[in-house]
């Protein structure tokens, strides 16, 4: 099969940028929600998002945003796509990339059989489904911390839209979690860290070299 493409998500520096791009990952990820460690402010996403030109494709991360918050990011960045990590609904999907003519990716945090087929709802309305693990009740983050969940439900995806792999992906697993589930992009941000926020430049290269390697 062919190597899944790369997504590093919540880089908050250039020096983790600069990384991500020295990998040749396809994506990266700026987060804008406030209680995530990785949080960006607008002034940093401006440089971050001119340091990264148009060399890779620039994912805003976003839980439940209005549009003004959708709007300044968007700007400031300048974003490529849009994911969607909260409850938004198929209707918020479509609307925000109806709005703001960008890709839409939704995020569905997944436990069950029953969660993975909650991404046919979105056919029409968003491009981009990210399978990721479902966080503990009462959570603070809706992503990023670490967690995993059992790739067979994702196994070989055959949905209405685009689709990629996220929860719990290191560079010891991801070309397992790859082989598994067929999956065409990988997305990691815990799993390229040495703390909560703070990415690791050498785990950067090698999550890029394991996923490339299957």
């Amino acid at each position: 099969m062919a190597a899944p493409a790369i997504k590093i998500c919540g880089v908050t520096t250039a020096k983790a940028l600069d990384a991500t791009l020295a990998a040749r990952a396809e994506y990266v990820g700026f987060n804008f929600f406030p209680p995530s460690p990785r949080f960006l402010n607008l002034g940093d996403a401006k440089s971050l998002g001119e340091r990264a030109d148009r060399r890779i494709g620039k994912v805003g991360v976003f839980v439940d945003p209005d549009d003004a918050a959708l709007a300044q990011a968007i700007a400031a960045a300048g974003l490529d796509a849009v994911q969607l990590h909260g409850s938004e609904t198929p209707a918020r999907a479509a609307q925000v990339r109806a709005q703001f003519g960008l890709p839409v990716w939704k995020a569905l945090s997944v436990a069950s059989s029953d969660d993975v087929a909650r991404a046919n709802a979105f056919a029409g309305a968003a491009d981009l489904i990210l399978f990721d693990a479902k966080t503990p009740k009462g959570a603070a983050l809706t992503g990023g911390m670490g967690l995993s969940f059992d790739w067979g439900l994702v196994a070989h995806w055959n949905g209405p839209l685009a689709w990629g792999l996220a929860g719990g992906l290191t560079p010891a697993n991801v070309c397992e979690a790859a082989r598994q589930t067929g999956t065409p992009l990988v997305d990691t941000s815990s799993g390229v860290e040495s703390a909560p926020g703070v990415k690791d430049v050498d785990k950067i290269a090698a999550f890029a070299r394991s996923a490339r390697s299957c």
